[in-house]
């Protein structure tokens, strides 16, 4: 196949150094542009009429450069040659190359973008068809370490369940607590946990709490998080789905009600009737492996309880659980949030990573509450993180490059610096800090609104004309909420347009993120500077 690539000088140099190694046969045009992103489809067409007329009819395929903005079809009627895009970034043209005749090449959108977009088709759709072949799923549930809550399958041969708390659910009103469920169903919660409040007996709210809960979860599975015997008690009556938590101290009373009605419970290797909390791997094995004897009849998850680090050990709590999952085939519990919300680090990385142990672990539910600013989306992020777990034991692969990604806030790989520094050129460190100057057009008041979902998240610009709001835009997009602006003729200094952008662009990155974004503040700030 002989393939015309077109690109500008900047990334010229790379390009022409992947196509050398290509096995097809490759021309490499470099258009009179520096930056290849651009080029227009008629500026392409005219390049390539100017050098390649005599030609062209011998070429089987044009790529261009994959940010151009417009869609290339343009260039293929005109020329009649296929033509499609290439990828965003020239350093990932080998691999669209070499998968040239297997790729769907689009004239709209980027090659690595379409490679990326199959990937994640393809592993939803392995999860969805695994998930709703019920003769499977039925065959599975048959195996000890398997089990059902509610209409739930839980266990080894699953997806981890994400289960989110609601904490100290009790003390909130009727229409928190409905958008802290909703919140936890929209980012990808397998079931939702009534957090009770420990030293309270709030048992006469658990009807309501679980009546107004299931109205949101639906078929989704509501468990009670307390070691209170009454509490329990009331939500057995009320057909709570799955009990956290049994233990030494609790169990003796809660046993024949939770065989009765078939519901399950999670153990913990704790007496906190006595005060007894396991310190040691020998500690938590042995009680744990007490309470199993003690709940026979009752299908149970085992809590090993993962310890914050640098408390008990977060380490001797890991050990913990790969041992009992030498001795047992029960579920396993693992409670991500004890480590995420008493550890100052962006969640995203922590759940991946802890999510990836779990999985070693064998564990099947994934705990934790979504209330600290640090923590906010961890109930995505383990969502997210489950789904890439379970694709990379089902390909018996590291998870890595499945389809489905939690890299948020950096990029899995760096981009060549393929700029040259300009020998004739002026460099100009900036230092100049303007003064503020008053627009007599009027002044904008920027907030972003965070919701359950980024796509319900949104920026609001309220403009203000001496002094009195007059007009309020928003949307999710900083370049037409600016283009707005524009059209509008609600500014008129060059200085407050270069202001405006600077801060709706910060708006936009608050938004997608969860970052709060509080205008003419920093939105990113270095921890700590060594």
């Amino acid at each position: 196949m002989k393939i015309l690539i077109i690109t500008g000088e900047l990334a010229s140099p790379l390009v022409k150094k992947i196509a050398k190694k290509s096995k097809e046969e490759v021309i490499v045009h470099v258009a009179k542009t520096q930056i290849a992103a651009f080029l227009t489809p008629n500026k392409i067409i005219k390049e390539i009429n100017k050098y390649f007329k005599e030609e062209l009819s011998t070429i089987d395929m044009i790529l261009t450069p994959g940010l151009i903005r417009k869609d290339v079809g343009e260039i293929a009627t005109k020329l009649n040659v296929p033509t499609f895009k290439g990828s965003s970034d020239c350093a990932d043209l080998e691999m669209v190359i070499n998968s040239i005749n297997k790729l769907n090449l689009s004239a709209e959108k980027a090659a690595d973008k379409l490679i990326e977009e199959e990937k994640r088709k393809q592993a939803i759709k392995f999860i969805k068809d695994y998930e709703n072949n019920k003769t499977k799923i039925k065959s599975l549930l048959e195996k000890e370490d398997n089990i059902l809550i509610k209409n739930l399958p839980a266990g080894s041969d699953f997806p981890m369940r994400v289960l989110g708390e609601i904490a100290s659910a009790p003390s909130l009103n009727k229409e928190e607590l409905t958008f802290k469920a909703q919140y936890y169903i929209d980012n990808g919660a397998d079931m939702i946990d009534i957090g009770m409040i420990a030293g309270e007996d709030n048992s006469d709210k658990i009807p309501e709490l679980i009546a107004t809960l299931r109205k949101i979860a639906k078929d989704k599975p509501l468990s009670i998080d307390t070691l209170n015997p009454k509490e329990i008690k009331v939500a057995i009556e009320n057909n709570i789905d799955l009990v956290l938590s049994l233990d030494l101290g609790n169990c003796e009373e809660l046993i024949e009600p939770l065989k009765a009605k078939n519901i399950p419970a999670v153990i913990l290797p704790t007496n906190f009737k006595e005060g007894i909390v396991p310190h040691t791997v020998e500690e938590r094995l042995k009680n744990i492996s007490k309470l199993i004897k003690k709940c026979k009849g009752v299908n149970v998850i085992a809590d090993l309880i993962l310890d914050p680090i640098n408390s008990i050990s977060i380490v001797d709590s890991i050990i913990a659980a790969h041992e009992f999952r030498k001795k047992h085939n029960i579920p396993l519990f693992f409670g991500v949030g004890n480590v995420t919300e008493l550890l100052d680090v962006d969640s995203t990385g922590v759940n991946g990573l802890l999510s990836g142990i779990a999985m070693e672990l064998k564990a099947n539910i994934l705990f934790t509450p979504d209330e600290s600013g640090k923590t906010w989306n961890s109930i995505y992020e383990l969502a997210i993180s489950s789904k890439m777990m379970f694709l990379a034991k089902h390909r018996s692969s590291i998870p890595k490059d499945l389809g489905i990604t939690l890299v948020t806030f950096k990029d899995k790989k760096k981009r060549e610096n393929i700029e040259e520094e300009p020998n004739d050129v002026e460099l100009i460190q900036a230092k100049n800090d303007p003064k503020f100057i008053h627009d007599p057009y009027g002044s904008f008041k920027i907030i972003v609104e965070h919701d359950t979902r980024y796509d319900k998240s949104r920026i609001i610009v309220s403009h203000f004309k001496k002094g009195e709001k007059n007009l309020t835009i928003y949307g999710t997009e900083s370049q037409k909420i600016f283009n707005e602006i524009i059209e509008r003729k609600l500014v008129s200094r060059k200085e407050h347009c270069a202001y405006l952008g600077s801060e709706l662009q910060k708006a936009e990155i608050a938004m997608i993120t969860g970052k709060e974004y509080v205008q003419d503040f920093e939105l990113f700030k270095k921890p700590f500077i060594l």
